[in-house]
């Protein structure tokens, strides 16, 4: 039975209670695909937990607020039961459901000392038990210490310790757990979580043959293997293997059922006819959830080319698709409210606009990783870019506070690296941070040379490692990291990043052509970087062609007016090396004021 409080509404009781918090995940993509379906579904889930088992549990309802509910039981034990028991309800609802209907909550458990009365409960520990759900992932019970010094591991639960959490309007990390209900196999596997896909993913379907010769049925499995081993070479997408693509060969499947069994948010299909020595595909990328079509184009390519795997309509596919899903990605976020959002739109939007070098597309980046940062605590990617952001913040002469930047950057970097010590990307961020900003480029060095350790195809690190060298005068290493980097990443949607750095490289190795070239580059996709201006004009000045070094100085003025030849000595690392007075130098001659 649910206990009843004796005490009258206006008195407050000092009690110990255990705090159930439960919040339904992506509840504002759930009503907006398909308002009457959730909205029904999360009603008669929620009478469920109310009248079967908060009741059967001995618990008190104390609130529930649109997609979230609040429960507090006298017993830790029965707190937990009833978790598990919602876990199960969950399961049930959503047997005979796609996964895009699923009803999944986040759940927390936290036992504490807390003033109640008749209509709720109040306290340090209730905001507190508020804020522990917010590192579960969708299906996942996390509970505090205090519940879990209360729990019989393997007995009472599968208990998996999540370390020193940071929560947010919390100044001391909080040691959290995730539970499972016990069974004979671990519930939990190692390593195993339900976090948020962070990159789009794509299925390739092998293209259909019209009209063809019986030995020209291979082709279509042949290019499509072709573009996903492309597809793999970038970071920014998450591609499904051709074993699991190949059974849609010759079916009529459509979209959904694509979707519904693949789970991908992309699909690119189509058909090829043969003419003479040349294949000409039909092919369209469509978007699963909206049905829509973003790209689609005829295209030609040689037999014989696409036989070999070296062939220019693989390589014109896989650049037009990319671009057109990063498009839309970028485009789905700038029109819709951040919290529907999927987190892969989320950290694809934030890349691409955090270097854009636009002030509201900056700040709009910011935004973006704020919330998937908090939807994604167990993930260090978010708080890695966040890192990455203070540093481009200061470096693009939009905040002249070095030291504050560089604090905030670092403790991006150390969240990131307490949630996984051997991420790369964190670690090149981290060696970004004290080589940008503190102008510690031994420790930066050290970092770029950890992150490289644990992935040698991290394209960021190279890069970074690259300009350090660069700084430093090391022109031959600078180039061969920064050119190994542009190798790794060739449809990197921060690809005119990397040319803006190379063109750094170029300049500290001499090859002040090949610096204007990358520049060029660099700038048609962003002409408002001020850096990549900076080493366009250092290049044509060194290389004697003053009147274009004055028309590319007078562009950076535009934009940063309080460059100086004695601020960019203070801001750039290069500063204690040999290609500071060479490059500042160049700067002079070119018309930077003194």
């Amino acid at each position: 039975m649910t206990p009843t409080v004796s005490h009258s509404s206006d008195e407050f009781v000092r009690v110990v209670r255990t705090v159930l918090f439960a919040d339904l995940v992506e509840s504002c993509r759930l009503i907006e695909d398909d308002e009457a379906g959730a909205a029904t579904r999360w009603r008669d889930l929620r009478a469920h937990i109310e009248s079967r088992i908060v009741t059967a549990h001995s618990g008190r309802l104390i609130r529930t607020e649109g997609d979230g509910l609040m429960v507090t039981f006298v017993s830790v034990h029965h707190a937990v039961l009833a978790a598990f028991a919602i876990q199960r309800a969950c399961a049930s609802l959503n047997a005979n459901l796609v996964p895009a209907q699923h009803l999944l909550l986040r759940m927390s458990l936290h036992v504490t000392e807390l003033f109640e009365d008749q209509r709720d409960v109040y306290g340090r520990g209730v905001n507190l038990a508020a804020r522990l759900y917010t590192l579960a992932g969708p299906g996942e019970i996390v509970v505090s210490a205090e519940v879990r010094d209360q729990l019989t591991a393997e007995l009472d639960a599968d208990i998996e310790d999540l370390g020193d959490c940071h929560l947010k309007h919390l100044k001391r990390p909080v040691r959290a757990y995730r539970i499972g209900a016990p069974g004979p196999r671990p519930v939990i596997e190692p390593h195993s979580s339900f976090l948020p896909e962070l990159r789009p993913t794509i299925a390739v379907i092998p293209f259909t043959a019209r009209s063809v010769q019986p030995e020209h049925f291979v082709l279509g499995e042949v290019l499509a293997d072709e573009i996903i081993s492309s597809l793999c070479r970038t970071s920014e997408l998450e591609v499904i293997s051709r074993l699991s693509t190949t059974a849609f060969r010759g079916r009529d499947a459509t979209l959904d059922d694509v979707s519904n069994f693949l789970g991908v948010n992309y699909v690119l299909s189509g058909a090829y006819r043969i003419s003479g020595d040349h294949l000409i595909l039909v092919a369209e990328l469509a978007e699963t959830k909206s049905r829509r079509v973003v790209w689609s184009d005829s295209l030609t390519g040689r037999i014989a080319e696409i036989m070999n795997g070296d062939d220019d309509l693989t390589h014109c596919v896989v650049a037009e698709i990319s671009t057109a899903i990063i498009a839309h990605e970028v485009q789905r976020a700038q029109s819709q409210a951040l919290p529907t959002l999927e987190s892969c739109t989320l950290l694809m939007s934030a890349i691409v606009l955090m270097h854009r070098g636009v002030a509201y597309d900056f700040h709009r980046a910011r935004d973006m990783l704020d919330v998937l940062a908090e939807r994604a605590r167990r993930q260090a990617t978010p708080h890695a870019w966040l890192a990455k952001w203070h540093v481009l913040r200061f470096n693009r002469g939009w905040t002249n506070d070095r030291l504050s930047e560089a604090k905030a950057a670092l403790d991006c970097t150390k969240r990131a690296l307490d949630v996984d010590p051997r991420c790369s990307l964190a670690l090149a961020i981290d060696g970004f941070v004290h080589t940008s900003l503190l102008k510690r480029l031994d420790i930066g060095q050290e970092r770029y040379e950890e992150a490289l350790s644990v992935n040698p195809n991290d394209s960021l690190a190279w890069l970074l490692d690259g300009t350090l060298h660069a700084f430093k005068g090391e022109g031959s290493a600078a180039v061969d990291a920064t050119e190994r980097a542009l190798r790794l990443s060739p449809l990197d949607p921060r690809r005119s990043f990397y040319e803006s750095l190379g063109a750094t490289a170029a300049l500290s190795a001499g090859r002040y052509e090949r610096a204007i070239e990358l520049a060029q580059r660099s700038l048609r996709a962003n002409r408002t970087n001020t850096s990549t201006l900076r080493a366009l004009a250092i290049a044509q000045s060194l290389l004697g062609q003053i009147e274009a070094a004055h028309a590319t100085v007078n562009e950076v003025l535009a934009y940063d007016s309080t460059l100086t030849v004695t601020s960019y000595l203070e801001r750039s690392p290069c500063a204690g090396y040999k290609t500071g007075p060479i490059w500042s130098e160049a700067l002079r001659r070119a018309g930077l004021p003194a």
